[in-house]
């Protein structure tokens, strides 16, 4: 459907950007802010394709994607300060986007055959990997292993998704209803600073 091709578009656009700017960030040349934007964008659909066999992966057979990656290089150098301003903006695209991406990728599970416990997991790994790929290329500790609720959004509403799926025959509104989920999660944990870190002893000491 239009809608779903334009937003998988967009959110690969922001996580391509998202990949640019730390490639800047950290003083890559231009190649190297490129690898960066385009794992960022398509190495969590590339690591579920390659894991469940589905190859040639995705954006390989779509060269749409590849174009949406190359513009954000420009986008990111040219307009860095204004893409900075927009935050907010991006912050949305790039939850809408994640809740795009978990679905898609249990989709495309479930179309191999594969079970719904793998088709959670992967739609989480389709979601979340690209960053994660992105902050070991650039020396930063993985935002999915640190406090902050991104995977875990993912996997809730996956699981919604699965569950809707199993009573419901509209894939649509079980989407739509998922992403829901996922964006509303995602958006509570960080405004009122929500995390899932274990605490020890010795942080209760240093309070």
């Amino acid at each position: 459907m239009i809608w779903i091709d334009a937003i998988d578009l967009i959110g690969t656009l922001v996580f391509a950007i998202s990949g640019v700017l730390a490639g800047i960030e950290k003083k890559f040349d231009l190649v190297g802010a490129f690898i960066l934007g385009l794992v960022t964008a398509v190495g969590g659909g590339t690591l579920r394709d390659m894991m469940i066999g589905a190859t040639p992966v995705g954006w390989m057979t779509d060269l749409n994607y590849l174009y949406i990656i190359l513009l954000a290089l420009p986008l990111s150098y040219f307009f860095k300060n204004r893409i900075l301003k927009l935050r907010r903006s991006m912050f949305l695209f790039d939850t809408i986007g994640i809740g795009l991406f978990t679905i898609l990728g249990i989709q495309k599970t479930l179309g191999v055959g594969l079970s719904p416990e793998i088709a959670l997991l992967m739609g989480a790994v389709s979601a979340t990997f690209g960053g994660v790929i992105r902050d070991v290329l650039s020396n930063e500790i993985p935002l999915i292993f640190r406090k902050e609720i991104y995977a875990s959004a993912c996997l809730v509403g996956g699981l919604v998704f699965l569950i809707l799926e199993y009573f419901f025959e509209s894939s649509i509104f079980n989407m739509l209803i998922a992403m829901f989920v996922i964006m509303v999660i995602r958006y509570l944990a960080v405004r009122f600073h929500w995390s899932m870190q274990i605490r020890t002893a010795a942080d209760f000491r240093d309070k």
